[in-house]
């Protein structure tokens, strides 16, 4: 396993308390832009935020992404922007110490 860290772009502070629980040491940018500029082995995207899609084909990890479950177009807009996954918010929590 790679020495660089899980980077994820989660703003909600309840996701971002999920995500710290499953994946210890996961580092958090502020914005999407900043998912360039940050090495990863792994990025964990809420897609369903604005600028978080565009910010995918820039990113030389992995994308796994998270949206609404109800929101089919944002999550098939998140594959087509690459993401290596995309996941029901639901699914993607229940999933989350098996990704990473």
């Amino acid at each position: 396993m790679s020495d660089l860290p899980v980077v994820a772009y989660a703003p909600d502070l309840m996701d971002r308390s999920r995500i710290s629980a499953a994946v210890p040491g996961a580092v958090f940018v502020r914005s999407p832009a900043d998912l360039a500029s940050t090495p990863a082995r792994l990025v964990l995207l809420d897609a369903g935020r604005p600028g978080a899609l565009d910010a995918v084909a820039l990113v030389a990890a992995p994308v796994i992404a998270f949206g609404s479950h109800v929101d089919e177009q944002l999550l098939a807009a998140a594959r087509r922007a690459g993401c290596a996954e995309v996941l029901p918010r639901s699914r993607f929590f229940r999933r989350l110490p098996e990704l990473a």
